[in-house]
C-alpha cells in the first residue's frame, strides 16, 4: 500500500511509502477557516482497482499524478475521516483510465469562496431501486467543475436581484424568502438564468447566456431559450447529470446522498412512512420547517453536507436543472439533454422534497486546473 500525508500549513505534501496491492492510501490534513497553519482534522483516500499503483507526485494544487493503470478499466477512489475499524470506506469519484499514466484533481484545496469541487470521473446515472421507468441505470462521464455548497438563500438572491434591476435586467419574479438564511423560492427557470448572468457581471466574470447565436447580447430580459457559451466562466445551471453526480456525493446506486433509506433527521421534507417502505419518518412535514410556517422550508445548510460537502441536496427545495425533460436519458460525456421539450428538469432525491416549493443553488468553475474549462452552475426548485 502507497500511504502519504499532507501536513497542515506545508505547500507540499510529505510522503510515506509502503508496499501493497491493488490501493493507493491519500491522508489529507483538512484546513479550515481563517488559521490555515491548524488542521481541523483528516481525511483519508484511497484508489481501488484491478492492479497495483504508483504515486508519482500529489500536487498543492490537489492533483495527483499516478501510474500503472491498466487502460480501459475504471479505478474508484474511497474516502473516510478515520480508520478505525476499516469498514467506512465510501466512494468518491470513479475514474475511468485510457493510458498508465493519469492525472486527476482530487481535491480542491482553495476552491471559490462558498463552493466545493465536485471532481471528474464516470458514475451510473439513475438505479434500479423502485423500477422507476425514467431512472433506468446508464454511464454518464462528467468533467470537473464547482459548485456552491448551499442553497442560495433569499438574502443572496436580494443582493443580485437589486444589482441587476438596476442594471437593465427584469425578471418575471421577484423572489421570495421565509426568512434571510432560507431558500429564495418561487422564481422560474428564465429568472434564475438571467439571476447567474447577472450575479457572474457583478463578479467580473464572463456571463453564460445570450440572446443571439453569435453570443454577443447577454441575456437580461424576456422569456426565451438562451443561446450557451458553454466555456464562459460564469455562473450556470447545472445540467442534469451535473446534479445527480453532485448530488450522489460519490455514492453509487442509491437514493439519497447518504444510503438508502431517510428519517427527518438527514433531510427537510414531508415524512409518509406508509407511502414508502424507505422513509422512517416520522411522518407529516419536519419539525424545522414548520417552524415559520408555510412554505415548510428549513434555513440553508441546517443537515449534514454529502460527500462532495454540498448541503440540502435531498429535500428543502426542489432545484432546477438546464436540460429539457426527456427520456430515456442518452448518457455519454458531459451530457446537456435532449433538444426543446416541453418543460426543463427540476430534481431532488426521490420522495423527499417539500411540494410546490422551487428555490435555487448556483455554482461556478472559475479556473479548474485541469484540462476541461471550468463549468459552472445554478439550482432552482
Amino acid at each position: 500500500m502507497n500511504q502519504f500525508i499532507i501536513e497542515a500549513g506545508k505547500a507540499e505534501p510529505g510522503f510515506i511509502m509502503k508496499s501493497r496491492l491493488h490501493s493507493l492510501f491519500i491522508v489529507l490534513a483538512l484546513l479550515g477557516g481563517i488559521n490555515q497553519a491548524a488542521a481541523q482534522g483528516a481525511r483519508f483516500f484511497r484508489i481501488c482497482g484491478p492492479a497495483a499503483t504508483t504515486i508519482m507526485s500529489f500536487n498543492a494544487d490537489g492533483t495527483l499524478v499516478w501510474s500503472n493503470a491498466l487502460p480501459g478499466t475504471n479505478y474508484t477512489i474511497q474516502t473516510a475521516t478515520s480508520l478505525s475499524g476499516g469498514t467506512n470506506w465510501a466512494d468518491y469519484v470513479q475514474l475511468r483510465v485510457t493510458q498508465a499514466v493519469n492525472t486527476n484533481l482530487l481535491f480542491a484545496f482553495n476552491p471559490p469562496a462558498g463552493m466545493a469541487l465536485i471532481p471528474a470521473g464516470v458514475f451510473t446515472m439513475g438505479d434500479n431501486l423502485d423500477g422507476e421507468s425514467d431512472a433506468i441505470p446508464i454511464s454518464v462521464t462528467v468533467s470537473a467543475f464547482y459548485m456552491d455548497v448551499n442553497l442560495v438563500s433569499y438574502a443572496q438572491w436580494q443582493s443580485v436581484y437589486n444589482w441587476a434591476t438596476n442594471s437593465g435586467y427584469g425578471f418575471t419574479n421577484a423572489g421570495l424568502g421565509k426568512a434571510a438564511n432560507h431558500p429564495v423560492q418561487t422564481v422560474d427557470w428564465y429568472d434564475v438564468v438571467k439571476w447567474s448572468n447577472a450575479r457572474s457581471e457583478q463578479a467580473g466574470l464572463t456571463p453564460v447566456y445570450y440572446t443571439d447565436a453569435g453570443l454577443t447580447q447577454v441575456y437580461k430580459t424576456g422569456e426565451a431559450a438562451p443561446y450557451v457559451n458553454w466555456a464562459a466562466n460564469g455562473y450556470r445551471l447545472p445540467t442534469e447529470a451535473e446534479w445527480e453526480k453532485a448530488a450522489r456525493g460519490g455514492l453509487s446506486g442509491q437514493r439519497f446522498p447518504w444510503g438508502n433509506t431517510i428519517s427527518e433527521s438527514q433531510a427537510n421534507y414531508e415524512g409518509c412512512t406508509s407511502c414508502y417502505s424507505y422513509d422512517l419518518g416520522p411522518d407529516g412535514y419536519n419539525s424545522i420547517g414548520l417552524m415559520g410556517g408555510s412554505p415548510y422550508t428549513s434555513p440553508v445548510g441546517s443537515f449534514g453536507a454529502n460527500g462532495y460537502g454540498l448541503y440540502d441536496m435531498a429535500g428543502n427545495v426542489l432545484e432546477w436543472c438546464w436540460d429539457w425533460y426527456g427520456t430515456p436519458y442518452a448518457g455519454g460525456s458531459d451530457p446537456r439533454g435532449p433538444a426543446s421539450v416541453s418543460y426543463r428538469v427540476l430534481r431532488a432525491a426521490r420522495g423527499a422534497a417539500t411540494p410546490t416549493t422551487r428555490g435555487v443553488r448556483i455554482g461556478t468553475a472559475p479556473h479548474p486546473p485541469l484540462p476541461p474549462p471550468p463549468t459552472t452552475l445554478v439550482f432552482v426548485v
